[in-house]
């Protein structure tokens, strides 16, 4: 099954971010130097500014009928605003609130939409699909089975019974925008991502030092990846499309 992620705020996707993250740190570290990192990690976290979660009402939102309710809200946007804040302590910006709270909020609503869809148009997620999918998470992450991955968002607060109420919700939704056409990226339009790529490669090599610059590669052998990353976007675009037109005809009352 594939896993795009594409739309989703639920509290799994914002969750596995922040797992992600802490799989990385745990790969990458060993004995004495993973002691250093732990440390350092929990040094990083006392030090982030929290989200003001005061002022968030109890239904943040009503999509056709259906509430979103503040706590569900509150949990995704806390996450989103973590990992932020992690990405930030390196910039030395400051998150900003107001911006991560409309997006958290417009893709929460997304995310209704789609899944309204989806049971309109009969769609369902067994059980199986929702093992199958939390397999495929933990392998791609380096993890031996889901049970890792379920008590690394368990670690974010989230119990094995949401993982899975949002997992469904994950799959249910990519199999609305699996019904959705996008078209084939055409081979100029990869010939045009490689020389912008080449150009980027040849700025960096000409402030490198001498022996540091990068090998440029064939088209050939990037052609892959340019297709995949061509792909992508015209999924997202049309996606994008998509929920435009759910939203019009959508009745969407928000209260953040």
């Amino acid at each position: 099954m594939p896993k795009k992620l594409l739309l989703s705020i639920a509290a799994v996707a914002a969750a596995f971010s922040l797992a992600a993250c802490g799989a990385d740190g745990e790969e990458n570290a060993g004995g004495d130097d993973a002691a250093q990192s732990e440390q350092q990690g929990q040094q990083g976290q006392e030090g982030m500014p929290e989200p003001n979660l005061e002022d968030i009402p109890d239904v943040v939102a009503e999509v056709n009928g259906e509430e979103i309710s503040g706590d569900t809200f509150s949990q995704n946007y806390e996450a989103q605003y973590q990992q932020l804040a992690m990405q930030a302590q390196m910039t030395g910006e400051q998150p900003d609130e107001a911006q991560i709270k409309e997006q958290a909020l417009d893709m929460m609503i997304n995310s209704e939409l789609l899944v309204s869809e989806a049971d309109e148009q009969g769609f369902s997620a067994s059980d199986e699909d929702v093992d199958e999918y939390l397999s495929t998470m933990a392998e791609e992450n380096g993890m031996e089975s889901s049970d890792d991955l379920v008590a690394q968002f368990e670690e974010q607060g989230l119990d094995e019974e949401q993982v899975r109420e949002d997992v469904q919700k994950e799959v249910k939704m990519q199999q609305v925008v699996d019904t959705l056409d996008a078209e084939e990226p055409s081979d100029d339009e990869l010939q045009e991502m490689y020389d912008t790529q080449v150009e980027q490669i040849e700025a960096m090599n000409e402030q490198a030092e001498e022996g540091q610059e990068q090998e440029v590669p064939d088209f050939e052998e990037l052609k892959p990846q340019l297709e995949e990353q061509a792909t992508m976007q015209k999924e997202n675009e049309v996606v994008s499309a998509h929920l435009e037109e759910l939203r019009r005809d959508a009745e969407i009352e928000t209260h953040i």
